[in-house]
């Protein structure tokens, strides 16, 4: 193992501590369209939603199956911050969800689809491979995490009543974006092919995924053949200055054989956007 991957990566400022928020979603005072008060951009948010509760259930179950590795580069203390906040954004997602639902979406069904297809995760593979797939998908909401504190456009169009949740998931996702990465590096059999083979996987399997809930998504909300939302929220995604078509570059950083979560380094971000979270919060009281 390199210096670059033996070192403790995460820096010193960054506290990876849960924090339980106790948001309420009012399906009759949030906005059917909360986000960039288009259908497309809404769904598309809404169907991420419907991943995280069981999603980050799978990521606990992963790295607490393969806790007795903590060591230099990945503490106890790190393995239980990060078991604490993923914790507590499925709670909140639980309720995120049961809100969309309550507005006539397909959140539920959503959910329990995505149950099935990490419990045959579950079952067919190791926990050395479960634990993969979970550092692939953290590299996902690392690199979107880093977006959305990064595009004020994307937070600044976000309804007020759903603007914190955002705000509060990414900040915790980008303090604990390594530790699944770090625990596998020290788990006996870990390489570079197994990781590669399943960060492939997990985009094909989450670009599909996620595509059949946006269309059930918008299909529900009568608004499959909206083709202005169409357009507007492709554009948003792989557009030029795309939320997507921007993370190309970070995302395909995860190939390189000496790659590190934080070899992205945004600390600065998470005290920034702390303090206007408490904000966010106070003025939603």
């Amino acid at each position: 193992m390199g210096t670059k991957a033996a070192r403790k990566a995460t820096p010193d400022v960054i506290q990876i501590k849960p924090t339980r928020m106790d948001f309420a979603f009012d399906a009759n005072q949030v906005p059917d369209h909360w986000a960039f008060n288009d259908p497309f951009c809404t769904h598309f948010m809404g169907t991420l939603s419907t991943l995280f509760p069981v999603g980050e259930r799978f990521f606990v179950d992963s790295v607490r199956a393969l806790r007795e590795h903590a060591g230099e580069n990945v503490t106890a203390k790190d393995i239980s911050g990060f078991i604490g906040q993923e914790a507590m954004h499925s709670l909140e997602h639980v309720s995120m969800n049961h809100m969309l639902e309550a507005k006539g979406l397909p959140a539920l069904r959503a959910e329990k689809f995505t149950l099935g297809l990490l419990n045959l995760g579950r079952r067919i593979l190791t926990k050395r491979q479960q634990l993969a797939v979970t550092v692939a998908l953290e590299h996902f909401t690392g690199i979107i995490a880093n977006r959305l504190l990064t595009d004020t456009d994307t937070m600044n169009n976000l309804s007020n009543e759903m603007r914190p949740i955002w705000m509060w998931h990414a900040i915790e996702e980008t303090e604990h974006k390594a530790v699944a990465f770090d625990l596998y590096k020290q788990v006996p059999g870990n390489n570079y092919a197994e990781r590669v083979v399943f960060q492939v996987l997990a985009t094909v399997i989450l670009a599909a995924v996620v595509s059949a809930f946006q269309l059930q998504f918008m299909a529900r909300d009568k608004q499959l053949f909206n083709l202005r939302s169409w357009a507007f929220g492709l554009n948003k995604l792989f557009g030029r200055n795309g939320i997507l078509s921007n993370l190309t570059s970070e995302y395909l950083d995860f190939f390189k054989p000496d790659f590190h979560p934080w070899d992205h380094e945004n600390s600065a971000l998470v005290a920034y956007w702390r303090e206007k979270l408490e904000g966010e919060v106070a003025k939603a009281a």
